[in-house]
């Protein structure tokens, strides 16, 4: 990975905003994602991720943090927090704008333990491919203390595959069509594309329950986004007694 991300973000960091992150994927043509977004307020957060951070507790894990955005704001209502992400640039960044705890590890290399785990912005783009979930979730697991939680957004791109008439041109013997490849360009360089997947909520839903974990619906956006509440079942069946 050339971190092409990271430059981006110290460009900005530093003064030296000219241009944005240019972005497209498998199925989609290019978009631009602005660079002061990235560096965004509360107040500039979507719903679904103010949501996320009021219900976030105790110590927090901030997967994929990139500037530090929802770590400062947690940090400021006095929460103890751990930011991390494998932009060692996003890292310096978030370092730089005053989150205490940041570390560039991917999340798989983490071994504390958390009341809270946070992964915002399509959080399972980071599982990459369906086939890859399990995994992804039973490592998140191992990461939560009792009664602990995970805090996760996607979408269900579905409706990209919609015609005009009203159906679906997906592919049923394709892979699953939330996985994308993921491309990023910056200044004219290229970074090398990224799996990315973006998962519909029941399949979630289902995905936890075959690794014990139980999974609700928190809150719906306007464009198919949803936030969702992932919990130890184990803990979950012992909190109603």
């Amino acid at each position: 990975m050339k971190d092409i991300f990271g430059k981006a973000l110290l460009d900005y960091q530093n003064g030296n905003y000219t241009e944005d992150i240019i972005t497209s994927t498998s199925i989609s043509d290019e978009d631009i994602l602005p660079l002061p977004y990235l560096f965004r307020s509360f107040s500039e957060m979507p719903k679904l991720e103010q949501k996320a951070l009021q219900l976030a507790k105790g110590y927090v894990l901030d997967v994929g943090c990139g500037t530090g955005s929802h770590s400062l704001y947690l940090e400021k209502k006095g929460l103890h927090v751990k930011a991390i992400d494998i932009s060692k640039g996003a890292i310096h960044v978030a370092k730089q704008r005053g989150v205490t705890n940041a570390e560039a590890i991917d999340i798989l290399d983490e071994t504390e333990t958390f009341d809270t785990i946070l992964l915002l912005m399509n959080g399972t783009g980071i599982f990459q491919e369906l086939i890859q979930v399990s995994k992804y979730l039973k490592h998140l697991k191992s990461l939560l203390k009792p009664n602990g939680q995970i805090l996760i957004d996607s979408s269900d791109i579905k409706y990209m595959y919609e015609d005009e008439d009203g159906g679906f041109w997906v592919d049923t013997s394709a892979e699953y069509y939330g996985e994308l490849d993921y491309f990023i360009s910056y200044k004219g360089e290229k970074e090398t594309p990224l799996k990315w997947l973006y998962l519909d909520f029941n399949t979630l839903k289902l995905a936890c329950e075959t690794v014990g974990l139980h999974c609700e619906l928190i809150k719906e956006g306007e464009h198919f986004d949803y936030l969702a509440r992932i919990t130890d079942l184990y803990f979950t069946k012992d909190i109603s007694i």
